[in-house]
């Protein structure tokens, strides 16, 4: 009896001060944002005396909370947690009427999501290569930014996407920093007509580095090597037909990666080895006066040659969709709903499969994600918005890291997760 009352008494000791640790450091990120809302409205001041027809410099600032119940989407314990924190600047400058330097640098803080600190996540030489009434060619030289996918232009900026957390299965947040930029040379170019439309072409080469941490969280914590991204190439063209507010696109994508195997002494249990990635997606947006609806649907294919042992061979096809619609109730409040369902071999979509290959290591519900979210977003002034979203979410298959699960803290098929963001911009 005494042994369980003190086994009662140090469970709620525990749970106190964990509750009394995550308040004081959600009151210590609130005083940082707020300190940071002072410094941005300062920087308003100086920004707007500096932008002008050649120099423009913006920002944004936010700072929220998740809770995730029955994965490590965000942290191991599932605890309240405040790493839900974007800050960014970004600058252009029009050197001649055909080159323009651009760049941006953020801080980020996502938990389990991505490395946390500061990346730069863009800086380019643009070439306005050719202009005339109706063509625009345009070359980008340095880290270009990815604008191959529906929401690849604006997942880096919080504000600017349709919700705190994106749809995983297209803009998973553990291949954040790979997707969002690419170390070489881009290209745009774009037609418009009055009787055919607007049509945007883009073709892109390049490569991301990859962090230690990065290596951790997508392959598995135990590795000891070094991974790298050997290739990223991708194209994309959009159409949007003559005065109609629908838009309709189709992205390819194939990007190779390398892990070499941690020195003698290391302790690696892993091997050399080669990943694959081809990705491929088709979608359309509607924007209308009051609502908006889009969508994408893509197919996937994931190779591995060795990794786990020298001669270990995998080939998996994946498939999935999005629909998500958004509707202005008024001038500051706009609701949002979204459905999302991804399968990592179209082949095994229960799962039964994995589980059976693995003997029971990875379970079922390792090989599917799916998500019903809803949303609100309220515009308290013209830059400064709050945000909150819940989602209901079924399977494992989008959680970091991802060639080696931990299997260990997400043990359960449904978990869900709920977030509010606070958004300043300049």
């Amino acid at each position: 009896m005494l042994s369980k009352l003190k086994i009662n008494v140090a469970v709620e000791v525990s749970s106190r001060v964990n509750n009394l640790f995550c308040a004081r450091f959600f009151l210590a990120r609130t005083y940082l944002f707020v300190l940071l809302l002072v410094a941005g409205g300062a920087t308003t001041v100086q920004a707007d005396y500096a932008n002008s027809q050649d120099f423009q410099l913006h920002g944004f600032i936010s700072q929220g909370l998740i809770d995730v119940n029955g994965s490590d989407f965000v942290n191991d314990d599932g605890g309240l947690s405040a790493e839900l924190t974007e800050i960014g600047l970004n600058a252009s400058y029009q050197l001649t009427n055909k080159f323009r330097l651009a760049a941006q640098v953020v801080y980020l803080d996502g938990g389990n999501r991505y490395s946390q600190g500061a990346r730069v996540d863009y800086a380019l030489l643009d070439w306005s290569a050719f202009t005339n009434e109706s063509w625009q060619a345009n070359v980008y030289f340095g880290r270009f930014k990815n604008n191959h996918w529906l929401y690849s232009s604006s997942r880096d900026i919080p504000f600017a996407r349709p919700s705190i957390i994106l749809p995983q299965s297209v803009y998973f947040d553990g291949f954040r920093d790979i997707a969002v930029g690419s170390d070489g040379i881009a290209a745009k170019l774009s037609h418009s007509t009055d009787e055919y439309g607007n049509f945007d072409w883009q073709l892109s080469y390049g490569s991301s580095p990859i962090s230690d941490e990065q290596t951790k969280n997508i392959l598995s914590e135990y590795a000891q090597g070094t991974a790298e991204q050997d290739y990223d190439a991708q194209a994309s063209i959009y159409w949007q037909p003559a005065f109609s507010p629908w838009r309709f696109g189709l992205s390819l994508l194939e990007a190779g990666f390398i892990y070499d195997q941690g020195g003698v002494g290391s302790g690696d249990v892993f091997f050399d080895s080669d990943f694959t990635f081809q990705f491929y997606t088709m979608n359309a947006i509607y924007e209308g006066e009051k609502w908006e609806f889009s969508g994408e649907i893509y197919q996937q294919r994931f190779t591995i040659d060795g990794f786990y042992f020298p001669a270990f061979q995998l080939d998996n096809m994946g498939q999935g969709f999005y629909l998500q619609s958004r509707y202005k109730l008024t001038q500051q409040l706009t609701l949002l709903a979204r459905y999302e369902d991804f399968y990592l071999n179209k082949e095994d979509k229960d799962g039964k499969e994995l589980q059976q290959i693995t003997g029971g290591a990875i379970p079922y519900y390792f090989a599917f994600h799916k998500d019903i979210t809803l949303g609100v977003n309220y515009d308290i002034t013209s830059n400064f918005s709050m945000r909150m979203e819940y989602h209901w979410v079924k399977g494992a298959g989008r959680l970091t890291p991802v060639v080696v699960p931990n299997t260990i803290i997400n043990n359960a098929e449904d978990w869900q997760m709920w977030a509010v963001q606070l958004m300043y911009w300049f």
